[in-house]
Parts: C-alpha cells; structure tokens; sequence
C-alpha cells in the first residue's frame, strides 16, 4: 500500500465526518486499521480526525508500526487500549464528539466511555463500502492470491490417497501455501463422504476410503488480501446421485456468474443458483450464494435472499452455491469473481473445476 492511496483513503474518510456529525472516529477493527494506515499488525486502533491519524499499539508492534506507517501518530500504551485512546481524545480539546465503529465490543465500548470526558456514539461498518471497491493494487493481490491456492492445491492432490485423514491433508495443504511465501485466509476446511453435507465441517481423523469424495475450502494470503476457493474431488466411481449433483451444481453456479456484471441486483445473482438447484428437486442450501473478499475473507457485498444492494464495479465476490445431503454427501463450488466494466471475470481459473473421477 503506498502513501498516496492510504492518503485517498483517509481523505475520503474525512469528508464523512460532517455527516455523522462527529469530529473524529475510532476504528477497531483489524482489516479498517490496516486499510487505513497500512498497519498489519494486530492489538491496534486508529483514531481519525479532520487533522491527524493516530495509531494506538502497544510496545510489541511499535517497531512495526513505524516501519509500516510513518505518517501516522503513534500512540504507546502502558495499559489497556481503551484508556489510551480515552486519553488521547481528552487531549485533543477542539474534538467535541467522536464515533466508533459498533463491531466494538460492548465492553470495550463501555470501558472507553467511561474514560472520556465527552459525548461517543457508534456507526455501522463506516469503511465496509469503500473497502468493497477494489483497487487495481488489490484485484492484483487478490489474484495473486488466488494463484498461490491453486499451486498449493495442485500439490496437495498428491496426498489425495486412500487412508489420508480430514486433519493431515488440511495441514498438507496449508503447509504448501506457507512454501509458497504465504499463508491460509481462514481455518481450512476438508471433509470427506457425508461429512461435507455440513458447510463448515471441522477437519477430523477420518480417513479417506477406496471409493470417497472430499470437499476442499481453503484460501491463501498476499499482501493481506485473501482469496477464497472451495473445490470436490471423488475417488473411485462416486455414487449416480452425487455425479447428478455436481453437474447441477456447476449450472446453477454458472447461472448465477452468468448475470453479475455492474448494476445487477445481488437477490437475483443469488436466485438465479437457487433456481436451478429447487427446480431439479435437490434441497435448496440455506447460506448465503456468496459474499465479498479483500483484507476480510468476508466482507461486503453480500449475495442474499433479502438485499436490495446492486454490484458494483471494482467489486470482487465469491459465488459458492452449495447442494447438501444430510448422511450422505456436500458438493460446493466456489470461484472469486471481479466485477469490471464489461461484465465480469473469474480470478479463479487457474485453478479449474476437476472431472469427478481422480
């Protein structure tokens, strides 16, 4: 991140201020305060105001801190973080009003009121949609982060054999990621047979069979940008009703990718997969059809049933609609896709869907 674009940003933030009528803001979460300062280390807020960024961190990421952004003011804290940045603002005595944003905690919001002489109010996710426009800089981090998950995956499948647990290759698969100069964007999940029939399945001890199927969601890392991929994969001849599934599945996640483009209204992006998955009979998945990525593997834009929100250019969201049988078997696909000008593109394709046999 350069000095110009974290300067665009805060710029961008400051014009904001008069609207939510307040003088300065505090940021608590990790992926805003790196947006906003280039700081990726942790235990950290930043204080905004119409003059100055603060960084408040304590003694074990100062040296970072200064390294990662020099043209913010850091602040040191000996104590707890809601009491140094209660100081700080008392310090300042033309800041008459300040937000924070309401992912705090309530007891950290509690706590911090409590040291400050005047009046704190909280905002709802006050940088969720300019972090949801993508940069040039960030499509390509995320790209690139999409190409190390696909390397990693293509030597991961090596392991692919019978007697391999859930838990092994998860850790094959994160351990080819960190070769690779990066790391997992979240715990990643492997689940073999019925086991993927639950979306977020905990990888465990058991093994992969002669004749099995494995669901593969994993993500990596560059640049603090993260990408987010969910492949199946059958060993032997899987069962007629799992290869009818997965060929609906790819159409009803083709359906959906079909339609994003600029303006498209993220309800019918995300009706479009379910469509294809109820009018075949299979049980239509209850989660959402997929959501966006950047420094959070979940962020805005959200693809829901009740959203009236329309895609935006320069946005980059997952589509993973998933086909779940309880006691039997979980199909999910999911590719990263950027929402451009003229329609849109897969970032994913370097790492393409399999046949169903391996």
């Amino acid at each position: 991140m350069n000095a110009e674009t974290i300067q665009a940003r805060v710029q961008d933030l400051r014009r904001r201020l008069p609207q939510l009528r307040v003088a300065g803001l505090i940021l608590t979460q990790p992926a805003d305060v790196t947006y906003l300062t280039a700081f990726f280390g942790h235990d950290a807020w930043a204080f905004v105001t119409k003059n100055a960024v603060y960084l408040i961190t304590d003694s074990r990421y100062i040296e970072q801190a200064e390294k990662e952004c020099p043209r913010a003011r850091l602040v040191l804290r000996q104590g707890p973080i809601t009491a140094a940045a209660g100081k700080l603002v008392n310090k300042l005595k033309s800041i008459k009003k300040i937000a924070v944003d309401n992912a705090v905690s309530v007891a950290a919001h509690n706590a911090l009121r409590k040291h400050l002489n005047i009046p704190l109010k909280t905002v709802d996710a006050p940088l969720a949609t300019a972090r949801s426009i993508k940069d040039r800089t960030e499509t390509a981090a995320i790209r690139t982060a999409a190409g190390i998950a696909a390397k990693a995956l293509a030597k991961a499948k090596s392991f692919f054999k019978p007697g391999v647990t859930e838990i092994e290759l998860a850790g094959r698969l994160d351990m080819e990621m960190r070769r690779l100069a990066s790391r997992n964007a979240f715990e990643t999940i492997v689940a073999f047979g019925p086991n993927a029939s639950r979306p977020h399945h905990q990888p465990g001890r058991r093994k992969l069979g002669k004749t099995d199927t494995i669901l593969i969601d994993f993500g990596a890392v560059h640049k603090g940008y993260c990408c987010d991929i969910t492949r199946c994969f059958a060993i032997g001849r899987p069962s007629a009703a799992y290869r009818r599934a997965y060929g609906i599945l790819e159409r009803a996640q083709a359906a959906a990718i079909a339609i994003t483009k600029p303006g498209a209204k993220l309800a019918e992006v995300d009706a479009a997969a379910r469509a294809v998955i109820r009018d075949s009979g299979l049980p239509v998945y209850g989660h959402g059809s997929g959501h966006g990525i950047g420094l959070d593997v979940h962020e805005s834009p959200f693809l829901k049933q009740d959203t009236q929100d329309r895609l935006q250019t320069g946005q980059i969201l997952t589509i993973e609609p998933g086909i779940y049988v309880p006691g039997k078997f979980g199909i999910r696909l999911e590719d990263d896709i950027l929402i451009a000008n003229t329609g849109r593109r897969i970032l994913t394709k370097n790492c393409p869907h399999e046949a169903l046999s391996i």
